[in-house]
């Protein structure tokens, strides 16, 4: 189509039929661009035609082909070339831009994009009518490998080269039998990373212990303690400790935030939330442990149990206060809000998926590809420009260790520190 007949189409047409002029004038002119890239590749192996060269290679007409244009299958003239062999035979040369443009990978890509939107292996066909390979059963074959290769990418990373100062861990459940414990690394340049997850039917310890050792197999290690925000989950804890002692644990002040006010009737809930929000602001250990105090003070009259959750969770509940480092880093190293923020994008990209076969890898596939499609829009965290106190912080002495999950009450703050 001339430039020209093009433009007058579109005045002759209405606004709901110019996409479709506009996509099939572009066709037109990507076909036209093949046929002379082919041409091109065939006049430099033969030679032009009026003066062939005298090599082994000759034109030998051509046939019809097919090439991809924007996902969608297109019908052209291919150009055949032949090559004489020695035995006095010939034999096809396959021209390199015809295979380039019959190359299904940025099909593929766009299959597995939409896939990763929401649409199914059955509507599959719908969204690209014109597209070859987009049946049912073709989707889900390449989808499996697709997934798998996503599952070695993210398996394959080598975590030495990089100095490592933080790690959250916490769980996500997938279905009624699958619960995914993964793990999330933060940087010395305060920048976030998808380490791995374990595959469980819950947080439990030899799922825990899996996914720590299989990172540390890919050489993760820190220069100083390491800083490990949990959700609470005793079995996370305890196999944190067993790959690094010395490791500072932070109890997670959202989740223990919720799980008081799980506890308590909804007239309670605004005060709770005031003294959570002055412990994630607080500077220094010692202002910590007087906002610590009036939380015990003000839930032990008024529920036990929930004043039992506060006593549980210990000097993990001010570890960060502890390091005396600037509260500039509460807001992303007080809590696991990384890693849920992680969550929220994955369950957005396999909320679809109704059922996660435990006999398969299909979880593993799904969930390593939505974390990281999730790592994409990673920034670096919160008060990043202060993470060098953090690090000299972990790098003194440890003053206080607690080896239980239940570290005992938190000192009031009149009494001296724990030595």
């Amino acid at each position: 189509m001339e430039e020209l007949s093009f433009l007058r189409s579109l005045g002759q047409v209405s606004s709901d039929e110019v996409a479709e002029v506009f996509r099939e004038f572009f066709r037109g002119s990507v076909r036209r661009v093949l046929c002379e890239v082919m041409a091109e590749e065939v006049t430099h192996l033969c030679g032009p035609k009026h003066a062939p060269a005298a090599g082994s290679k000759y034109r030998a007409g051509s046939s019809p082909g097919r090439v991809l244009v924007g996902g969608e299958r297109e019908e052209v003239s291919r150009p055949r070339v032949r090559e004489r062999t020695s035995d006095g035979k010939s034999r096809e040369v396959t021209l390199a831009s015809y295979v380039a443009a019959s190359d299904p990978g940025e099909l593929q890509s766009q299959v597995i994009q939409a896939l990763m939107s929401g649409v199914s292996t059955r509507e599959m066909s719908k969204v690209k009518p014109n597209s070859p390979g987009v049946g049912r059963s073709q989707v889900s074959r390449l989808w499996e490998e697709a997934g798998r290769r996503r599952v070695d990418e993210l398996r394959s990373r080598d975590l030495s080269a990089t100095p490592w100062c933080a790690m959250m861990l916490d769980g996500i459940r997938l279905s009624k039998d699958q619960t995914a414990v993964v793990a999330i690394g933060i940087d010395h340049k305060g920048k976030k990373h998808v380490f791995d997850f374990a595959l469980g039917s819950s947080e439990n310890l030899e799922v825990a212990r899996e996914l720590l050792a299989r990172i540390v197999s890919r050489g993760f290690k820190c220069e100083q303690r390491l800083f490990v925000v949990l959700d609470g989950s005793g079995a996370l804890r305890s196999a944190v400790k067993e790959h690094f002692p010395e490791s500072v644990v932070q109890r997670c002040l959202v989740h223990k935030e919720r799980n008081i006010k799980g506890k308590l009737s909804k007239r309670h809930w605004g005060e709770v939330s005031r003294l959570f929000s002055r412990l994630r602001s607080v500077q220094g250990y010692e202002s910590a442990q007087e906002v610590a105090a009036e939380l015990r003070e003000f839930l032990r009259p008024i529920n036990a149990e929930a004043y039992r959750s506060v006593e549980e969770a210990g000097e993990d509940l001010l570890a960060l206060h502890r390091l005396d480092v600037p509260n500039t880093l509460h807001r992303s190293l007080l809590s696991t809000n990384a890693i849920e923020n992680s969550f929220l994008n994955t369950r957005r990209r396999i909320g679809r998926v109704t059922r996660f076969r435990a006999e398969t890898d299909q979880a593993s596939r799904w969930l390593a590809y939505a974390l990281l499609e999730a790592e994409q829009g990673f920034k670096r965290i919160s008060g990043c420009d202060d993470l060098h106190h953090l690090i000299s912080a972990l790098r003194r002495e440890q003053k206080y260790t607690s080896e239980s999950p239940s570290a005992g009450p938190m000192p009031s703050p009149t009494a001296p520190a724990t030595a």
